[in-house]
């Protein structure tokens, strides 16, 4: 089966005939017959069955001619094999009833054996890269410092208080869970890689909750353990957060090969700021409720923008809202292939 790795040589910071696009949370969302399957089925439930998963994963990539499928699963997926009981919460998200408080909580915490405990997620990445997909599948995982938030917090949080309560005043506890975390992070990842996984991208969705100082403190060592140990696998590594334009140097230091980037944050303004990394964005996901000459000067800007160097992937700055119209994805797949092939044609 050949693949489309139109993708991959961006990520590397190679010369592409055409700018590569794919969408976080493309896979669902917005889609009726996921949005169908849902009515049946709960993330959990979806994910622990390869064929429905696979299906809902390889979807977004058929309807809208995407270059890259991301795996369709959930950061909380692995933390049940570390003893940690999460429940996904129509119109809440994540929930942790016994969230950590001490070093003993830290200790109790087990370790994850991919083939033992999430086969499923295993199953689905193979039943994909051998059987259905034509593109690269992104695999994934949660950052230490976002995991560790749901699992302090006991939920989502707007402000992370006791999160950071715990990072100042237990210090010895959170560096002892970044170590956890980071560790299955690690091995999760790899397992996902060995499956046929040919990209990883690591989520640190509320690391933007921290200042410059507290990150290279508190959480860039784990992160340079985790990027580090992932490097000698061979695929590209892309690290995305939400609200954190301020650590984008902070990452671009980082063994990565993909700094994704939000609405925040201009592509111009990333590299003028010395991001050398190939850059992916940044589409303000709102504008995707707008009318089609609103967006369409929007992304041109933004792809004359990411087409001035080599190593440019489009994306959105978050993910798809579930009001998208399935066909607006549709239509702005097709004009980002075109005008960029036109635009490197000239």
């Amino acid at each position: 089966m050949t693949i489309n790795d139109t993708f991959l040589k961006a990520a590397r910071g190679e010369k592409t005939d055409y700018v590569p696009v794919w969408y976080m949370r493309q896979a669902g969302r917005s889609q009726p017959e996921y949005r169908a399957i849902k009515e049946k089925y709960s993330l959990f439930e979806i994910t622990h069955q390869p064929e429905l998963c696979a299906y809902v994963t390889r979807l977004p990539v058929e309807q809208y001619n995407n270059d890259a499928a991301i795996l369709y699963k959930d950061i909380m997926s692995p933390l049940p094999s570390l003893g940690v009981k999460v429940d996904i919460k129509p119109g809440v998200g994540p929930v942790i009833d016994e969230p950590i408080r001490s070093m003993q909580d830290v200790e109790k915490l087990g370790e994850i054996h991919p083939e033992e405990d999430v086969p499923y997620i295993l199953d689905t990445i193979k039943l994909l890269t051998k059987e259905q997909l034509t593109v690269p599948l992104i695999g994934f995982t949660g950052a230490p410092f976002t995991l560790a938030s749901y699992m302090i917090e006991g939920g989502p949080s707007k402000n992370y208080y006791k999160t950071k309560a715990f990072m100042y005043s237990e210090p010895k506890a959170w560096f002892a869970l970044m170590d956890k975390l980071g560790e299955m992070a690690i091995t999760y990842v790899k397992a996902q890689i060995k499956a046929g996984a040919s990209a990883i991208q690591v989520f640190d969705s509320w690391v933007g909750a921290l200042n410059v100082e507290d990150y290279r403190i508190y959480i860039k060592p784990v992160m340079e353990k985790i990027f580090s140990s992932l490097k000698d696998e061979g695929v590209p590594l892309i690290m995305f957060g939400v609200g954190a334009s301020h650590l984008a140097n902070e990452w671009n230091d980082l063994p990565i090969d993909v700094v994704g980037l939000d609405w925040r944050l201009p592509i111009s303004e990333a590299r003028s700021r010395g991001i050398s990394k190939t850059v992916m964005g940044n589409l303000e996901p709102a504008l995707l409720l707008a009318p089609w000459e609103v967006i369409e000067k929007k992304v041109r800007a933004i792809l004359d923008e990411g087409m001035s160097q080599p190593g440019y992937i489009f994306n959105l700055g978050h993910g798809v809202f579930p009001e998208v119209n399935p066909e607006t994805l549709k239509k702005l797949t097709s004009f980002i292939h075109s005008y960029s092939k036109e635009q490197f044609g000239k």
